[in-house]
Order: structure tokens, then sequence, then C-alpha cells
């Protein structure tokens, strides 16, 4: 009898941070995700992209997010010239129209659910997608034979868009990418329902599509088909939001402020292995915004609630995580099912309200919409971020942050639970701190599928081959490590950048336009990750030799994937396409602007329990009026 092929569930977090899960030695509470690590093992040394999407396009299709067609986030590509985001002072205009950086996922590619469907997998989708916006660059013309997906990068969490009820003409609007736009399979959806959460809705649809696999309703043959799901949350990606439930949970915990938070998350890093004892953080920068001891009482509470509601949005995903694998249990599947958790990147350090392409627009429709009080964080009517201090204490040891190519923003956590048949080398409940990369996923999947990658060719189209690595070799014992110990991995990030090379990387960092002037110095620095993970101690003057052959291997990993380089240290400096791609006439995501189906009138488009009147006056919708509250 032919071994039965297993399943393949991939669960990722957005903007989650390295040390927020309990098994990462966290105090929310996960224990969910803490049983997968028990079953199964965690690695140290797991890296992502420094942000989102691009990170997405690595899962989806096992090469660079540079030739994937993310080889920078859309949205950063729309920036008009001079409102960078994030203080990044390169402008990303030379990068617009270019191969690699097209915004959705190219032709150039095929993709994890294309292959395993063609294999003969039942692929099901549920979540954050961000890899294109037209129906035919979504999830269902991408290999998902069943999705139910976000199509752009964040939205409010609770479906709430209050500015589509306003009759005011000049009404401020708020970025275009967080507009809730979700599509159904091959259709868009026009309502959300009453009771819409990100989490809890994204898990009850995945949990009804496994429920319809077993029950063979979506074809005659489910039951014998094994599954792809792909699970990918948007939360805790800003506005932080969350049932109040979860919020209450924290209550006063972290009222000392991240600072203190950050000394336990090390402790309990250095207690459970998953550092060394001897480990140096690298220094908090956040030059941006006050330290915590310069604070208002006023503004510790509402700081301090902020990582309240942080908290409970990763509780919250836990709680979906725990209805699926509960469900695969109850079935008798979650023997035979390969798991995965991790996050896209770094966690969200970003102090927007310091960021001069924030004001304006978006920081006119917070104040005008939202009501940010203290005891009304976390509610649909609440928009807020948590800022680059609360952020550090999640990825310490490690320097800075989301969008940074520094080991803070590309290094994340990543549980994985083998199926049978696939033995871990190390022990149930262990650590690896063996270097891989979330380019391995669909190398791994393929392998443990028996399916073959198409490359040359797919369906009539050139594409390309993977540049991951299966893990398969690994976990069978073939080999002592995934990669090789002298392989090369590259990252860059709309002009910051890193190359490794076995315990060596080198990084650049240009120094920002705004913010924290520590956070780079517009030169290439060298580390030693073994002896300094915190990247604090740069030893390119003492190792001229070890730099020079790294940025040898930069500029091989720039012709290989096709990195627009943005400032001369990266590379060629490319001239700008602005006469072909104007800031307001281009953008993919803009399309449902024009009625292309995909948004109706505002006027049909979800409920709206409260908004200001023209004078600004708090009113509700009730009885068919507006009321002044």
């Amino acid at each position: 009898m032919a071994k039965k092929r297993p399943n393949f569930l991939i669960i990722l977090a957005d903007d989650l941070g390295f040390s927020d899960v309990g098994c990462y030695g966290g105090e929310i509470k996960t224990p969910n995700i803490d049983k997968l690590a028990r079953d199964g093992c965690r690695f140290t040394d797991f890296h992502a992209t420094a942000l989102c999407s691009p990170s997405r396009s690595m899962i989806m299709t096992g090469t660079d997010n540079h030739i994937a067609g993310l080889g920078c986030l859309v949205e950063w590509l729309a920036t008009p010239t001079g409102a960078n985001p994030k203080g990044v002072k390169e402008s990303q205009a030379p990068a617009r129209g270019k191969l690699g950086y097209e915004g959705y996922l190219n032709e150039r590619v095929v993709t994890l659910p294309e292959v395993l469907h063609d294999a003969g997998y039942l692929t099901l989708m549920s979540g954050k997608w961000h890899l294109g916006l037209r129906k035919d660059k979504s999830p269902c013309a991408r290999g998902f034979e069943k999705s139910f997906a976000l199509l752009t990068g964040a939205s409010n969490h609770f479906g709430w868009e209050p500015q589509l009820e306003d009759d005011a003409p000049d009404a401020p609007k708020m970025f275009s990418s967080n507009d809730p736009l979700h599509m159904e399979d091959g259709e868009y959806v026009h309502k959300l329902p009453e009771d819409w959460y990100s989490s809890n809705s994204y898990g009850d649809i995945l949990l009804q599509y496994l429920k319809d696999w077993q029950a063979g309703k979506t074809t005659s043959d489910d039951q014998d088909r094994p599954f792809f799901a792909y699970y990918p949350f948007t939360a805790p990606h800003w506005p932080l939001q969350v049932p109040q439930e979860y919020v209450k949970r924290y209550r006063g915990m972290y009222d000392d402020g991240p600072d203190a938070l950050r000394l336990r998350r090390l402790a309990k890093l250095k207690e459970l292995g998953l550092v060394g004892q001897d480990v140096e953080p690298h220094p908090v920068v956040a030059d941006e915004v006050p330290a915590w001891a310069e604070l208002s009482p006023e503004h510790k509470a509402k700081s301090s609630r902020a990582m309240e509601v942080y908290a409970g949005m990763v509780e919250c995903i836990d709680h979906n995580v725990g209805k699926i694998i509960d469900y695969l249990e109850e079935v008798g599947e979650l023997d035979n099912t390969l798991i995965m958790f991790m996050s896209d990147n770094g966690a969200e350090g970003g102090a927007h309200e310091a960021n001069p392409a924030f004001h304006g627009g978006p920081m006119a429709h917070l104040q005008r919409y939202y009501n940010n009080s203290l005891d009304n964080l976390g509610n649909h009517d609440s928009f807020c971020w948590y800022g680059p201090r609360w952020a550090q204490a999640s990825t310490a040891p490690s320097r800075m942050y989301k969008s940074y190519t520094t080991e803070g923003g590309i290094r994340v956590p990543c549980v994985a639970k083998f199926p049978a048949g696939y033995e871990c080398p190390v022990p149930k409940n262990g650590i690896t701190h063996k270097f891989s990369t979330i380019m391995d996923i669909m190398p791994t999947l393929l392998d443990m599928a028996g399916a073959q990658h198409p490359a040359p060719s797919y369906k009539g189209r050139e594409i390309v081959g993977m540049r991951g690595r299966s893990m398969v070799p690994w976990l069978t014992g073939q080999s002592a490590s995934i990669h090789t110990a002298d392989a090369v991995e590259g990252w860059e990030m709309s002009g910051r950048a890193a190359v490794r090379k076995g315990n060596w990387k080198a990084v650049y960092l240009p120094a920002r336009k705004y913010g924290p002037s520590r956070a780079g110095n517009d030169k290439w620095e060298l580390f030693d990750l073994e002896e300094d993970p915190g990247e604090i101690y740069d030893l390119s003057e003492q190792h001229p030799d070890v730099m020079k052959e790294l940025l040898k291997l930069w500029d091989q990993y720039v012709m290989e994937t096709g990195v627009v380089p943005l400032n001369p240290a990266l590379g060629e400096y490319i001239a700008a396409t602005e006469e072909q791609m104007p800031d307001d006439g281009w953008m993919e995501y803009e399309f449902w602007k024009k009625r292309e189906g995909a948004r109706e009138e505002p006027e049909k488009f979800f409920r709206t329990p409260k908004r200001f009147d023209r004078q600004g006056n708090r009113v509700e919708y009730k009885d068919g009026d507006f009321r002044r509250l």
C-alpha cells in the first residue's frame, strides 16, 4: 500500500515579534502554539525578509522576493518623492516598473499551491494575501481552489470604514492600502458579517473549509486528497484592535514599561536556551520617541494599554490556531500534518506619529473618526500602534525591528511540528540553531509531497527555479544541516541591505531622513553573528578581507536577483522612470477607485455605529437619522 502523503498547514502571523509567544519566552498566553513546540521544535536562526508581502512571496514561490515581483512593498513604491515612509531617505521611484517590482506575484514564478494542486492536493487559504489585488492576481488565479483573502496589506480588524459613510466631499482619507478589500474565491466581497473580527473570522472560514473537505463537499474525492492550507493572519499588525475580553487579561502587566519587559524577555530567552547566557543585546534605538521615564502618567497609561491590546491580539491568534489543531486531532489527521507557525518579519516598531508622510490626510482621518481614549483602545473605532521601544523589547537581543535588514527585522520565530515519518533531528520540544529561511518552505513541502518543481517552464511560460533548500535531508539524517556552511544569503529592502555567509554578515543601513540617528550611517558594517548576535561591534576594519569577500557576494546577489540599487553603495544607480509611472497614475492597488467591480458605492458598504458630523460633534446613526452624543 502506498504511503499516505502528508497534509500541510502553514500559519503566518503579521508583524509578530521574536519573543512574543510563550515557547519563545513571552508572557502572552499561547498554549496552542506552545503545544506545537512541545510536539516539534523551535528554530532560532530562521529568517524572513524585513517586510510582509516580500516574505509572503517567498513562501509562495521558494525564491527571492526581488525575482517573484515583490522587490519592495507596492505601497512604498507608490510613495511620492519627498514623503518616504519610516525614515527611508532613498526615493523608491527608480524601481517603479522594473522587473521584479511589479507589486504582485509575476509570471516568472510558479506558486506552491499551483504545483501542489497539480499534484493532487486540495489547496485552501484563509487570511491576508497582499500579493495582488486584481482577479487575475488573486489567490484563486495562483493555485488556491478555495480562498477567502484580504487583498490589501492591512485593515481595520473589525472591518469598520467610517469615512465611507461621511457625506463631506473633502473628508480626509486613510491609506488606500488600509481598506478591508476581500475576495472569496474569484469574487470581491462587498459586505463583511456584522460580527467580523479578522483572526476569528479567518479561523472560522478555514475550519469550515476543512470540514467540507472531510465531508467531501468540495469534490467527490476530497477525503482521498491531502490538503495544503495557508493560514496567514493580519494580526497583530496595526491598528491594534481585539475584543476587550482579551485585553482585560493583560491589565496592568506592562505598567512598568518596555525596558522592564525587555529585561524579562531576555532573561526568559536565556533560561530556555534560545539565546546564549552571555549574549549582549543591541542598545535600544528610539530617538524619535521619548524614553519611558520622560512620559507623563497619561501617556504611560495609553502606551501600556496599547501593549495590552497587542498581547490580546497574539492570544486571539493562538485561540484560532487551536481551533484548527483541535479539529485535525478530532478527525485523526494531526499526526499526518506538517504544521509550521512563523512571523513574516520582525516586530513593527514604526513611530508613525513622528513620520512626516503620516501627517495630513492619514492623521486627520484618525483624529476625525477614531476615539483613542484610554478606555476605548482596542475597540473597532480606535486606531493605534505601540512604537519602537515595545518592538525592541520583543526583538532583543537583535538590532532594530521590521523594515531593517538587521537581525531584528529579519530573524523571526518558527515552530514546526513534522508529520509522521519525518522525525526532527532534535528531540521533541527541542531547539535547533540551524540557519534556514522562509524560502525553504516550498522545496520542503514539494519534497514531502513527492512533487517536482516544473522549472524551466510552466503552462507555456518560462519560470525560474527555487533558491530555498528542502529540510527533508536534514530531517531524515542525510544532512547535518539545512544549508551548507558556506551558503550565501542576501536581503534588500528600500536601500537597506545585508549579505551573509556562515556567521559573517555585512549590513548596510542608510542614515535616516528622520527619527533615530543611530539606526544607520551610510556605510557597510561587518558582524560576527556567533560572537555578536546583537550586531553591535563593526569588524570591517579588523577583517577587511572578509568584508571584501562579502561585498563581492553582495554584487553577485544583486546580479542574480535583480535588486534595483537605490544608492551608490549598493551598486549602479538606475535612472527613475517617472515618465511611465507617475505618482498618481500607476498603482496596481488603486484600481478599485475606478469601480472595476471591487467596491460597491460607499453607502452600501459596512456598518457605521459612530461618526462625526461636519462640525466635529460625535454622533451615532439610530432610527434612520443621526443624533449627537
